[in-house]
C-alpha cells in the first residue's frame, strides 16, 4: 500500500487500508491488480481519473494519423487535366499522405490496358524521388491501382 504523499506502508490488510482511506477522506485505489500482492494507493480518485484522461488526450494528440488520398484518372485524360492531377498527387505527398492512384476503364476501354499502364509509368517517372512505391501498378477488375507514400 502506498500513501497519498508516495510513502510506502508495505503489506496492509484490506480492512485497515479502507479505514485509513476513510479517515483521510480519500479513496483506496487498486493501481496494479496483476501483481502479487496487488498494489493499492490512497488518493483522490477524481484527480487520478482526470490526470489519466488528460494523459490519454495528450497521447492521442501526438499520434500522427496517416490518411490515404485517392486520385481517379481515366485513360482518355487530356494532358492539362493530367498535369493538374499530378500536382494534386505531389501536394498530397508533400503533406505526408499516402496516395492511391486509380486508373478507371469503362466499357471497351479495357481492351487498351497499355494506355493505363503508360499513364501509371508516366506518373512514376514525373514524380521520381518524391515518393516510395508501396504497391506497384496492378490490374484489379476494370481498374489499375497503385499506392505511393511520401519519401
Amino acid at each position: 500500500m502506498i500513501l497519498e504523499d508516495g510513502k510506502q506502508l508495505g503489506i496492509v490488510p484490506v480492512e485497515k487500508a479502507i479505514l485509513l482511506a476513510s479517515e483521510t477522506d480519500l479513496d483506496l485505489v487498486e493501481v496494479s491488480p496483476d501483481s502479487d500482492p496487488p498494489v493499492c494507493r490512497i488518493m483522490d480518485f477524481g484527480k487520478y481519473k482526470y490526470k489519466m484522461e488528460q494523459s490519454e488526450k495528450e497521447r492521442k494528440k501526438k499520434q500522427s494519423q496517416i490518411t490515404i488520398k485517392e486520385i481517379k484518372i481515366r485513360p482518355k485524360i487530356d494532358k492539362n487535366d493530367f498535369n493538374v492531377k499530378e500536382k494534386h498527387i505531389e501536394k498530397f505527398l508533400k503533406e505526408g499522405h499516402k496516395v492511391k492512384i486509380t486508373i478507371i476503364f469503362k466499357g471497351r476501354e479495357i481492351v487498351h490496358k497499355e494506355i493505363g499502364e503508360n499513364l501509371a509509368s508516366k506518373i512514376m517517372e514525373d514524380l521520381s524521388g518524391k515518393y516510395v512505391l508501396d504497391q506497384p501498378p496492378k490490374m484489379e477488375g476494370f481498374n489499375i491501382t497503385m499506392v505511393l507514400s511520401p519519401a
